[in-house]
């Protein structure tokens, strides 16, 4: 009886998984869901602690989704594509199937597999809209392979709607005799106390939750750092522990303002990975460049990675993403903006560092984010700079982001925490916060008269 390989990647998870079901469909066949725990991933620099303490919960709900349908994850530990003929080879299946990729890691891993398989009677099946709502090329602009401006991409892929979902597997059945690795687990030191549990079971309940209690307040708080206002999905749709389709319907069929502001939000996920897929190299050069001659990783870049720049806001992003892992995303983007156009410093050091410690690590979504606010991808206005005091005025009006993350000026009243340095010199050495390390306005200018240089 013919059976196949499902290979896991970045697809953690069994309801809305098109290469399981499709796995599954020819009745009575067996499979082998796999998981290789990758060896190029650790050697590319990606294996940090926190991505590998949320892999660890992932991989371990899995294992128990496929256990209550009878079944069980098989891990093994290498090469992908090497690993994956390995088992073709002890199993005999017939069909390897799997999510289709993005970054041009994921794409060469698909090309080393077919390359793998090749001469054997198992053919590879790459199964699109897995993980991303719609695939990237599904929908493009006339005579061009991408969308490089949001607002047009948006309405193109509204239009287009989504593939339905398919509900999980009730019965799985793995081949005896079938080897596997231990499950990785967490590593012992290295991760962010505040890290959420990672698996599709937590997943599930957490949007569930948002569903039912956040979406509908989205739209008022989708910016706002002092409110508890966003989904906080990101790690589980970067993991696959939710399916981004299933996702966006239900989202959709919620409807209201909240939803249309939340799916929107998910249409830039998917925008990002179309322009990645698209342009892989732009995962570390410019998509477009103004011949910067950014800063490299010196004091400034330290002094900001340690959340002591003397303002409170980049501060506070700072701290958050060290504590959780994770950040807000407009916190994100002025900690960014601080960097790159105030600091002048290459927005290749900040997307590094985020990766370092950002449970949702996305290439597509960091490196294009950081692009995006560093004037060199696909924002209409690149010389834009988000100043961090106006941006904590209007985002954090009464300070409770800043003091919550910088305990240094939990004292301060209201909005006196934004603007720590119009204390009298008493008040600001009683509170051991720094000056700030930049005027905004001598930043601003070098930022611009340096990229007036470059075009």
């Amino acid at each position: 009886m013919s059976g196949a390989v499902v290979l896991f990647t970045s697809d953690l998870r069994t309801y809305d998984h098109p290469p399981l079901r499709a796995a599954l469909r020819p009745s009575g066949g067996w499979i082998v869901p796999l998981f290789v725990v990758d060896e190029g991933v650790r050697n590319a620099g990606f294996d940090v602690p926190n991505r590998r303490a949320f892999l660890a919960d992932c991989l371990a709900d899995l294992d128990g989704s496929l256990r209550a349908a009878g079944g069980r994850l098989v891990v093994r530990t290498g090469e992908v594509a090497t690993e994956v003929r390995r088992v073709v080879r002890e199993t005999g299946a017939r069909a390897v199937h799997l999510s289709a990729g993005v970054s041009g890691y994921a794409l060469r891993r698909e090309e080393r597999l077919r390359r793998a398989l090749e001469g054997t009677s198992c053919a590879p099946h790459v199964h699109d809209a897995v993980i991303t709502a719609l695939p990237p090329g599904a929908v493009t602009p006339a005579g061009k392979d991408h969308f490089a401006v949001f607002t047009p991409y948006f309405r193109r892929w509204e239009a287009e709607g989504t593939r339905s979902t398919l509900g999980a597997p009730r019965a799985v059945r793995v081949p005896e005799g079938v080897r596997s690795d231990r499950l990785p687990g967490r590593p012992g030191r290295g991760v962010s106390p505040g890290l959420p549990q990672g698996g599709e079971g937590p997943a599930r309940r957490r949007l569930n939750h948002w569903l039912r209690y956040g979406l509908d307040e989205y739209a008022d708080r989708q910016d706002r750092l002092d409110m508890d206002g966003t989904s906080r999905l990101s790690p589980y749709l970067h993991f696959g522990c939710l399916s981004p389709v299933e996702t966006v319907r239900r989202a959709t069929d919620r409807g209201g303002e909240g939803a249309r502001a939340f799916v929107r939000q998910l249409a830039w996920r998917d925008f990002h990975h179309q322009v990645l897929a698209a342009r892989p190299g732009c995962s570390h050069a410019d998509y477009r460049t103004h011949h910067d001659s950014w800063q490299g990783d010196g004091d400034d870049a330290a002094t900001w990675r340690a959340g002591r720049t003397g303002y409170p806001l980049v501060d506070a992003a700072m701290r958050q993403l060290a504590h959780e892992g994770w950040a807000h995303n407009r916190a994100r983007l002025v900690a960014a903006s601080f960097l790159a156009k105030t600091l002048y410093v290459d927005w290749r050091v900040g997307a590094r560092h985020f990766l370092q410690l950002l449970v949702d690590g996305d290439v597509a979504n960091n490196q294009l984010n950081w692009q995006w606010v560093a004037g060199t991808g696909t924002d209409t206005r690149p010389n834009r700079v988000l100043n961090p005091v106006s941006q904590a005025r209007r985002l954090d009006p009464e300070g409770a982001y800043v003091r919550r993350w910088l305990p240094e000026l939990a004292t301060l009243p209201g909005r006196a925490a934004h603007e720590p340095w119009r204390l009298d010199e008493r008040e600001r050495r009683q509170l051991d916060y720094p000056a700030p390390m930049v005027a905004l306005s001598d930043g601003s200018r070098r930022f611009h008269q340096a990229r007036a240089r470059g075009t």
